[in-house]
């Protein structure tokens, strides 16, 4: 009876204190955040808005004068959530040695990319990167890129397009684009054809592997609690089976492939292997094997490429053609540009002003990825006076801070290409070092990163982007099945249109479209 009592008490005093305590937005997370009380934190905003987080945060950040926010919940580690230009340069450049990804990103990933560059910190990551800058920044990985682009759009994607316009039926343009963007980067990273989009293949294992394993994994990241995974995990059930399934799957088949690799280069050397005029492979996993490196090693690495290319691209371009269809007068803008006289070639469209600043303005308002979170090494205090401690996660929000009218203006809201198109015409020749996209900061802008991480494959992205839109668009125009749909923003590891995108495809003619024929290597 007393210990009833006494249990009574306590369960009252606490609902007391959760009642009578409830503080202002943020009061108890030094610094502007939801609705929080004492122990459970903002766990009840969570929870009400956890189906709608972009969204959620997105009001959240606007309504702070500093564009940051804390959100401290119960059962998840304080988060800073951060879409402020000054703190994201703080975090990404400044201060870059204090905001590794740490552990609880590491183990999220690890499983799949073990010790590939996108897992790593410190001297590993540096040593990788030195490696992988010298290989993207060759020639011969650049022309490989190229030539495999022009291939995959002749022979694939063009004729798909053309046959949904003949049979005026509907295809769904994200699952061509992300097959497309799979069979190129297999090609560029393992040398390696899956034929995702050939109709005459049955659909490849390890396409079917990657996509498995991305999708659970993005469901560890969403965890609230990331006990809740790892204990399946150790205990080898549910869908951390199938993981450890789809995994095992991935690394066999990368494995099997450096092992035949390495026979093939003990062969003299011939000049029928898609290589370079010497007969040697110009893909990325044939160059690191090469230079040296060890199995595994090479396995993470190619691996890692693989996810950070299979999905980011295609879903940049869903979006860019999507928001074609709903301001035609973009659209005429962007066709008058390719039929003014643009290479046919993959690499040919450097100069294109207005495709540059559409892809760009879409990558603001639709960003391939939603957001992205370091851990902090020791306590900081960012540039907007945010207090951070040790072992905090410190968010960065590119979707966010598309929408932020404080970073963009009044107009945030909107699809513009006028924030463009006002910059300097040189301003579309920034580089993979360059510290600006279009002629905008990247901590302002920070869909590629920024600082010392800042994604390598910035111009080999830009080059496909560039190339299928134009590839594309010279010769089709696309109508969406259901022209009033506002898809949802899904943002998974790479963010997706939740349904696809289907449309009906009609072809602009030859008045249009000109010769079909794609020139080779851009000269």
């Amino acid at each position: 009876m007393i210990c009833y009592m006494l249990w009574l008490v306590a369960c009252s005093c606490l609902l007391l204190l959760l009642y009578g305590a409830r503080l202002r937005p943020g009061s108890c997370c030094h610094g502007q955040g939801p609705t929080s009380y004492p122990v459970i934190g903002c766990l009840v905003a969570f929870y009400r808005n956890r189906r709608r987080l972009l969204d959620w945060y997105t009001e959240l950040l606007a309504a702070s004068p500093s564009q940051t926010i804390v959100v401290d919940r119960l059962g998840a580690r304080r988060t800073v959530v951060t879409a402020n230009p000054a703190n994201v340069e703080h975090i990404l450049k400044g201060n870059f040695g204090n905001y590794p990804k740490g552990r609880p990103f590491t183990d999220v990933l690890g499983d799949l990319l073990g010790m590939g560059i996108f897992n790593v910190d410190g001297e590993l990551w540096y040593a990788q990167r030195k490696l992988v800058s010298h290989e993207f920044s060759a020639r011969a990985l650049r022309e490989l890129e190229a030539a495999v682009l022009e291939d995959e759009a002749r022979d694939r994607l063009l004729p798909a397009l053309g046959l949904a316009a003949a049979r005026g039926a509907a295809v769904d343009l994200q699952d061509l684009l992300r097959r497309f963007a799979f069979d190129v980067i297999c090609r560029v990273s393992l040398g390696v054809d899956p034929g995702c989009l050939d109709p005459a293949l049955p659909a490849p294992r390890l396409a079917a592997a990657f996509d498995a394993a991305a999708a659970i994994i993005a469901r560890r990241g969403a965890a609230p609690v990331a006990a809740v995974w790892k204990a399946k995990r150790a205990l080898d059930v549910g869908s951390e089976r199938r993981l450890r399934e789809e995994i095992r799957v991935i690394h066999e088949a990368v494995m099997d492939l450096i092992r035949s690799r390495r026979k093939e280069r003990a062969l003299p050397v011939n000049g029928g292997n898609g290589g370079g005029g010497d007969g040697r492979r110009s893909d990325l996993l044939s160059r690191m094997i090469e230079c040296g490196y060890a199995d595994e090693a090479i396995r993470d690495m190619v691996i890692s490429f693989i996810m950070a290319g299979r999905d980011t691209t295609s879903s940049a371009l869903t979006w860019f053609f999507w928001l074609l269809t709903r301001h035609r007068d973009v659209e005429r803008e962007v066709l008058g540009e390719i039929t003014a006289g643009a290479s046919h070639a993959a690499g040919g469209q450097g100069r294109m002003r207005v495709l540059h600043a559409a892809l760009c303005e879409t990558m603001r308002l639709y960003p391939p990825v939603a957001w992205d979170s370091k851990h902090a090494a020791a306590a900081d205090v960012l540039p907007d006076g945010t207090r951070v401690e040790r072992g905090d996660r410190v968010t960065y929000f590119q979707y966010g801070m598309g929408r932020m009218e404080a970073v963009w203006g009044a107009d945030a809201g909107e699809f513009s290409l006028k924030r463009w198109l006002a910059l300097p015409d040189d301003a579309t020749t920034a580089t993979a070092a360059s510290s600006t996209i279009g002629g905008v900061s990247t901590f302002k802008y920070p869909v590629f990163q920024g600082g010392p991480r800042t994604c390598l494959g910035k111009e080999m992205a830009f080059v496909q982007m560039k190339f299928v839109a134009t590839a594309v668009l010279r010769r089709f125009e696309l109508i969406p099945v259901d022209e009033g749909r506002v898809p949802v923003f899904v943002p998974l590891l790479t963010a997706h249109m939740a349904g696809g995108l289907n449309v009906t495809v009609r072809s602009r003619g030859d008045q249009i479209t000109g010769s079909t024929h794609i020139a080779a290597g851009g000269k």
